[in-house]
């Protein structure tokens, strides 16, 4: 495949994930056809994660596992999404359950809406596969605005999809700032239109080892976080406006 036949990219970002990188990786195959591709950036497993991923390897020629920056996971996601060649972007925790038809049904979005990021709702679930929270939406009160996820961000990292055209612009995603989600959210607010799609389209996993935990930070520290966003928010936008 050479870019210009790269229909989609799925870039994940994976770290010590031999539990459940299986389940993830074979929800992705089903849904994905021969012109698109899955980037696995390894941010320095010492488990059997690169392993179980170079056995799929050796059967699917789509899957590209990639060396990570072994910076931590905002790095290890750039990394993935600046080796990504589609057209589309979706992006991958290691240890989800994507639905059939996920990406099917998030390019539809993209063509009916004419936006440039869209963000489904996800059941979120445990580590024995039952129910915990029925939707990731509803739960967080999910949607656009740009002071409303300043505020609260409602993005959800491994329910995004971006289209590429937007790739330089995110990139490089600011190593002080909290997570990336936000940030690809953001930008993509300031760069078109931004989706939130009410159809739950994966299993979203919360177990002890995840990155990400749902809960809030003491006063302090959400307002430094604030802060140090919106100072490299600002400075993204006026070298984007210059370009």
């Amino acid at each position: 495949m050479n870019k210009q036949n790269i229909r989609c990219s799925i870039a994940m970002a994976t770290y010590n994930g031999e539990q459940y990188i299986k389940e993830q990786i074979d929800s992705i195959l089903i849904n994905m056809k021969e012109n698109d591709e899955l980037i696995i950036s390894d941010d320095g497993s010492k488990d059997k994660t690169k392993q179980i991923i170079t056995e799929y390897q050796k059967k699917d020629k789509r899957i590209k596992l990639i060396e990570g920056p072994h910076k931590g996971v905002k790095r290890n996601f750039a990394n993935a999404i600046e080796k990504a060649k589609g057209k589309y972007i979706f992006l991958s925790d290691q240890d989800d359950i994507w639905k059939k038809n996920k990406i099917d049904k998030v390019l539809q979005v993209f063509k009916k809406e004419n936006c440039v990021v869209v963000t489904h709702d996800a059941q979120v679930i445990n580590s024995k596969l039952e129910t915990v929270i029925p939707s990731f939406f509803e739960y967080r009160k999910c949607g656009s605005g740009f002071i409303k996820n300043i505020w609260k961000n409602t993005y959800i990292g491994c329910c995004m999809a971006f289209d590429s055209k937007i790739k330089d612009k995110i990139l490089p995603i600011p190593n002080n700032i909290e997570m990336h989600d936000q940030w690809i959210g953001l930008i993509g607010e300031k760069n078109g239109k931004s989706i939130f799609y009410k159809e739950k389209l994966i299993e979203y996993r919360r177990h002890d080892a995840n990155v990400s935990q749902m809960k809030h930070y003491g006063l302090a520290k959400m307002i430094k976080n604030r802060i140090v966003f919106l100072k490299e928010y600002n400075l993204r936008r006026k070298s984007c406006e210059k370009s």
